[in-house]
């Protein structure tokens, strides 16, 4: 049984079609990333999976049952920072847990251990507007983390960053993930980053009635670096298969702009 699965979704937002018959299995500690042109619906499906938007046809489900509303067992990573600018680092990582009811003591004292986690023991009592770009994502990745989520929903957490700071965060993402294998699924326009973290990558047709094209496997070998692994000859191999296919599809989407 699949930990998450979609069976024939489509999304409509009036006349037009979004995604169209996608049909995808994601097995429970996989992950998975979605690639495709701008507009293919990947973080329509996303939104999906979160529960924050029903399907117009098919259905979604979760360990074998239709999800109905909400997902009660995803966190979702967003591209834009989703921390509060007027809360701590501290305050921003406990806040999921005070709104579990967890008494205050104790939530910030869990929390402390998560920014340890991701290297920002020295600094809880920093505002977001004195964290870097990379900090402000290791707040908002302990933030989901925190809550314990079986799912991780993650929508191009890292594309606002330098390239240094963004090869550290995938390499981050890595290492906690390792930590108890969640089940990721993953949405980026970069082929490349979707290699180096995946166990699978799925490639998405152009839209509009966008739909599931490919279904690639990435067999490199665990644990990776991020930078280490774009050298390698097997994913240089991977990069050309994957980007054989979603070249097409780029085009296509572009001529139709």
């Amino acid at each position: 049984m699949a930990f998450l699965e979609f069976r024939q979704v489509a999304v409509a937002f009036g006349a037009y079609v979004a995604v169209e018959g996608v049909s995808l299995r994601v097995s429970e500690g996989e992950f998975v990333s979605l690639v495709g042109p701008t507009g293919c619906g990947k973080s329509t499906l996303l939104n999906v999976a979160a529960g924050l938007l029903p399907p117009t046809r098919g259905e979604v489900l979760l360990e074998g049952r239709p999800l109905r509303g909400l997902n009660p067992k995803a966190g979702y990573l967003f591209q834009q920072d989703a921390i509060l600018p007027w809360k701590t680092a501290l305050d921003n990582v406990a806040l999921p847990l005070l709104f579990r009811g967890v008494p205050l003591k104790e939530a910030r004292a869990r929390a402390r251990a998560w920014l340890a986690k991701v290297g920002l023991e020295r600094f809880p009592d920093r505002y977001p507007h004195q964290l870097s770009g990379g900090m402000r994502k290791r707040v908002g990745l302990a933030q989901v983390l925190i809550a314990g989520p079986k799912l991780l929903l993650m929508d191009e957490p890292f594309s606002a960053l330098d390239i240094q700071t963004r090869q550290l965060m995938e390499n981050e993402l890595l290492r906690l993930w390792q930590e108890d294998r969640k089940t990721v699924l993953f949405v980026t326009h970069d082929l490349e980053e979707a290699i180096a973290l995946s166990d699978r990558v799925v490639v998405l047709a152009a839209g509009p009635a966008s739909r599931p094209i490919g279904d690639f496997p990435i067999p490199l070998p665990r644990p990776r670096d991020v930078a280490e692994i774009r050298l390698t000859p097997e994913f240089l191999r991977l990069h050309r298969e994957i980007w054989d296919l979603l070249r097409g599809e780029v085009m296509r989407a572009h001529a139709g702009a």
